[in-house]
């Protein structure tokens, strides 16, 4: 590993990017952790959904030193062709013969016992089930945000990761951008002086699935890819966007679940999983949360959230671009933040340039990196289970509030809705899963 770690620079990666990808991502940095058990072993990899935003991080895990992918699955055959092509072709240009075992089925994945951790990259409905899942197999977790669809989801796993004493990283890879770090220590020290409000800017709800429906590819186990969903939901193949091996063509959108309440959380988790999350890092709300949450509607423009210490946070942008980040607003001046931006009151508050990294946002921040070291020293990656469940569970306050189209009062100590008089709030979350599916 030591070896391996002074070949790897700033400006260097391994020559051998994924064919029909954005090119490989330079990962930042590797530390010095403890070696992981046994010493100095390889880490063996395996990757659960095989879409967009799982190629994305591919690319940067594969180029990992000491990692090596070996497994993935998908319920659509052509993606697993797809993972199959790329991993092989990665392997084959660093001179070595390695290809990819493929499953259609999670179960099948998690019972190798050569595989010593796992990427959760599916749609949010599927994320607790199967990071559960992997978790009593003995696998550790990266898991994609936002955490969970619900928030009894979001407690069952939290409960089942320290039970099992599993290591599990969500994707929310801002935590470990230094732009966003530096912002949130100005907040923390007090050089902004108390903070009296928040914006933070995520985008709208999601709305019900109204896309028609279509044929289904003859290569998709639609009912897989449904998994515990309690209502019938017919195909569109921008829930799950087609791509082409020859040519080789990517997806041209993100998949469409997300933007619809019977699948997704909308911009609201979508984005919320990282704005929300930034702002509650920076009030120090990591283990707790708002106490009133108000609806678009609610005599408001945007979703309201207050804070027992009466912080207010609006869903709200702070400039004419609607740029998604988070301004924190303090006695003694301001900060807006966002990927590659930063912009404050005065300039005291700007820190020192840094050297620019290329590649996409989800590779060129060391989050990846991070989750490898912890997995290898088994201490808490940058995005413990219990933070991702707390940033994930304002996320879905803020949609209870708008589904009931009413403010409601949450206790963040106790996580139960207070004055929920009809049991409305409650019911909502969590549903029932469909058989023969079970959340643990």
């Amino acid at each position: 590993m030591e070896n391996m770690k002074k070949q790897w620079s700033r400006r260097q990666f391994i020559n051998t990017a994924i064919a029909g990808m954005a090119g490989a991502a330079v990962i930042p940095h590797l530390s010095t952790g403890k070696s992981f058990k046994p010493a100095d072993a390889v880490l063996k990899l395996g990757f659960i959904g095989m879409g967009r935003q799982s190629m994305f991080l591919l690319n940067g895990f594969i180029q990992i030193p000491g990692v090596e992918v070996v497994a993935g699955c998908d319920v659509y055959g052509i993606k697993r062709k797809r993972f199959v092509k790329r991993v092989s072709s990665f392997y084959a240009k660093a001179g070595r013969t390695v290809k990819p075992d493929v499953y259609e089925k999670y179960q099948e994945l998690l019972a190798r016992t050569d595989i010593n951790a796992v990427v959760i990259a599916v749609p949010d409905h599927n994320h607790a089930m199967i990071a559960i899942a992997a978790c009593k197999a003995g696998k550790d977790v990266y898991l994609e945000k936002p955490m969970t669809f619900t928030i009894k989801e979001g407690q069952t796993l939290r409960k089942v990761v320290r039970k099992t004493g599993r290591i599990l990283a969500i994707g929310s890879q801002q935590r470990s951008d230094a732009n966003f770090q530096h912002a949130v220590k100005l907040v923390q020290s007090g050089a902004l002086g108390k903070i009296t409000n928040v914006n933070a800017y995520v985008g709208a709800p999601p709305t019900p699935y109204n896309l028609p429906e279509e044929k289904l590819p003859s290569d998709l186990n639609w009912d897989l890819w449904l998994g515990p969903l309690d209502k019938p939901i017919h195909y569109n193949n921008q829930l799950d966007p087609l791509i082409t091996l020859d040519p080789d063509k990517d997806e041209d959108i993100w998949g469409a679940w997300r933007w619809y309440k019977e699948m997704g959380g909308g911009f609201t988790t979508d984005w919320g999983a990282h704005m929300f999350d930034i702002a509650q890092w920076g009030l120090g709300m990591d283990n707790s949360g708002p106490v009133e949450i108000s609806p678009i509607g609610d005599g408001t423009e945007y979703m309201k959230f207050k804070y027992a210490d009466g912080v207010i946070m609006t869903s709200e942008p702070f400039d004419d671009k609607k740029t998604k980040g988070v301004k924190f607003i303090g006695e003694n001046g301001w900060i807006e933040v966002a990927r590659g931006y930063f912009k404050a009151s005065d300039q005291k508050f700007y820190a020192p340039k840094t050297e620019a990294v290329e590649g996409p946002y989800e590779t060129r921040i060391p989050h990846q990196v991070n989750f490898i070291e912890s997995v290898r020293s088994r201490k808490d990656p940058v995005v413990p289970v219990e933070t991702g469940h707390r940033s994930c569970t304002v996320c879905t306050l803020g949609n209870i509030a708008c589904e009931l189209k009413r403010t409601i009062k949450w206790d963040p100590a106790k996580e139960k809705f207070i004055d929920d008089a009809d049991g409305a709030a409650t019911k909502l979350m969590h549903y029932k899963y469909r058989k023969p599916w079970k959340l643990v």
